[in-house]
């Protein structure tokens, strides 16, 4: 059996109610979630407050916790993984920002995930447009949330929206144009 049939089975073995099947599971997906979490970080300043492991933790405690989910397979477990880790990432700035009264958290959005020029971003005024994105075009803000956080690709994308590589291209680079003029105005 393979890695990601190996996962399935365990999710369903979660889903299931399985009390071992999260330990078990870990190991199979900790490396995959912790260069998802990783990514986050690769431009932070070096005195951010969170680590990747802290945010894989956090991220995959909330995931295994949750009651009456049905996991369809592993890319859906990513997919939602990115979610929490983004959900975790807003949690702590915001939380940070009312401490400090700062600016929040930076991140950068980079060539990694095709987006054509660097920009550092705040991640709340980020999450924020992510929201008014929803509101215009829900499919658009879930394409970003499963290829920015979640650094899902162009197939695997489509695959957990059950829409064409063609159509996530194209939905992608309206994003991105969307997303560079609401940020940058």
């Amino acid at each position: 059996m393979s890695k990601q049939q190996d996962v399935t089975v365990l999710l369903d073995k979660i889903s299931e109610g399985s009390s071992t099947a999260p330990s078990e599971l870990l190991p199979l997906v900790y490396d995959d979630l912790r260069r998802l979490a990783q990514a986050y970080f690769n431009n932070e300043k070096s005195e951010h407050t969170l680590q990747a492991t802290a945010l894989v933790h956090e991220a995959y405690i909330r995931l295994v916790n949750w009651e009456n989910v049905s996991w369809q397979n592993r890319a859906h477990f990513f997919a939602v993984a990115a979610e929490v880790m983004r959900k975790v990432l807003i949690d702590h700035a915001r939380k940070r920002d009312s401490q400090k009264r700062s600016g929040g958290q930076r991140i950068v959005l980079d060539d990694a995930i095709s987006v054509p020029e660097k920009k550092d971003l705040d991640v709340i005024k980020l999450e924020e447009a992510l929201v008014a994105l929803e509101t215009v075009d829900p499919r658009q803000a879930k394409i970003v949330e499963l290829r920015f956080f979640g650094g899902l690709s162009i197939e695997e994308t489509a695959y957990v929206l059950n829409i064409s590589e063609t159509t996530v291209r194209r939905e992608w680079t309206f994003a991105k144009a969307w997303f560079q003029r609401e940020l940058t105005s």
